[in-house]
């Protein structure tokens, strides 16, 4: 590798720094450039040093890694923290991915493993920081700030769409360099909160769109939380008999203040036609369609596609994403194709281990396993959605082709939007 990797090594056992110091001293492309016996000299000479890659033991006195690595995200941000730990327990890998770290060692590990650790966290941070840069000086004319609703939606449950939607808002804030809020709009049953490790009370939709309607105007970020893997997140009302107080035009005011304050606005919708859903499907710029390859999710998909077009939505529009694609269930893409009358525009592989995983964890996939092909093909999608925006549409968009069909009674049950 042409650059030198600047590690400092936190440790509280002197034999370990000494050991890991001696280790790394083999490697050409790797320099230790200090070591701390604890998290708060860590600070200090990370603030001092700005060291590529910091080495963190997780239990230490005076202050513990985690601690210290999520002082560590917000005092030196260049710093790419590779935890370490005797423990390899589930809770200690999802704090430690929470707080900020991009790898979790477990204790003894080999100097193979040490070294590749150290190089993948540089090689990916140095990466995503470079197409950030690229990005920055991009000049945007004032009257198209507002950012682009993404709507994830899919007519059948159990497709992987609240999965999809959470690691989409993280690849995109992660590698995309966006700011992105990451929207629960399943009202009665979200899931966001439990995949992200999040059920604060009092900060959720339910609270903020009463306020809307009565005519204020509360900030969003009382109602925004911030979640460690960089996206911000509305959740859910905590309740499912809470969901009757969200309204078409309060869900309508909730995403304008959104895409005026977000580079991307990604909304998880629910499984089923509302009013409420169906605006939020209006509003979208793009609306990432969930399938997989099973009869029951292809017949409702085609029956989707139908209704789309009834309602005017442009193919460019509606994205077909066939989750779970290389799955061998007697079901080929291009019968799916050949059954709903046109192409799946993005396709992201079966990883039920990595998934499943990092749901039990309340961590999303694509920061525990970022090399994993399914985190791969999220960010495929991520850089396709990215920048899409269309003019903002609303109830009465519809092509008068589809004004007629709705006329003729062919789908009386949006006869609400004429």
């Amino acid at each position: 590798m042409a650059d030198t990797i600047r590690v400092l090594i936190v440790d509280d056992i002197p034999e370990t720094r000494d050991h890991l110091t001696k280790l790394l001293g083999f490697e050409a492309d790797i320099e230790v450039i200090g070591a701390a016996s604890s998290g708060g000299e860590a600070l200090d000479l990370a603030t001092r040093l700005q060291p590529d890659v910091v080495l963190m033991d997780i239990n230490m006195p005076d202050m513990d890694g985690i601690s210290a690595t999520e002082r560590l995200s917000s005092q030196v941000p260049t710093a790419s923290v590779v935890m370490m730990s005797v423990q390899g327990e589930a809770d200690y890998l999802r704090r430690s991915m929470l707080a900020g770290a991009r790898e979790f060692l477990v204790k003894p590990f080999s100097s193979d493993e040490l070294t590749a650790s150290i190089r993948q966290v540089y090689v990916r941070d140095r990466e995503k920081a470079s197409r950030i840069v690229a990005a920055a000086p991009v000049a945007v004319p004032a009257a198209d700030v507002d950012g682009e609703v993404i709507a994830v939606f899919s007519p059948k449950g159990g497709v992987g769409r609240t999965t999809m939607a959470v690691n989409l808002a993280v690849a995109a804030a992660q590698e995309l360099g966006k700011k992105v809020c990451l929207v629960d709009a399943s009202f009665q049953f979200g899931d966001v909160g439990v995949l992200l490790n999040l059920n604060p009370k009092n900060k959720s939709i339910a609270d903020l769109v009463p306020e809307l309607e009565l005519g204020e105007a509360p900030s969003l970020e009382t109602f925004v939380i911030n979640h460690s893997s960089g996206i911000r997140v509305l959740l859910a009302p905590p309740s499912p008999e809470m969901a009757e107080l969200i309204t078409v035009s309060g869900i309508k005011r909730v995403l304008e203040g959104l895409r005026a304050e977000n580079d991307m606005v990604i909304v998880d919708c629910s499984s089923y036609f509302s009013d409420v859903t169906l605006a939020i499907l209006d509003m979208a710029d793009v609306i990432l369609t969930m399938l997989t390859l099973e009869i029951t999710s292809i017949k409702n998909m085609r029956l989707f596609l139908e209704v789309a077009d009834q309602l005017g939505y442009e193919d460019d529009k509606v994205r077909l994403v066939l989750n779970r694609a290389d799955s061998t269930l007697g079901i080929r893409v291009v019968d799916v194709e050949q059954s709903i009358g046109r192409k799946v525009d993005h396709t992201i592989v079966s990883d039920g281990r990595s998934v499943v995983y990092a749901l039990n964890r309340g961590i999303p996939f694509f920061v525990s396993n970022r090399e994993a092909q399914v985190s791969q093909d999220i960010l495929r999608l991520a850089n396709a959605v990215s920048g899409v925006h269309h003019p903002a549409t609303t109830a009465t968009t519809a092509t008068a082709e589809s004004a007629a069909k709705l006329a003729k009674g062919k789908s009386s049950i949006f006869a609400w939007r004429s």
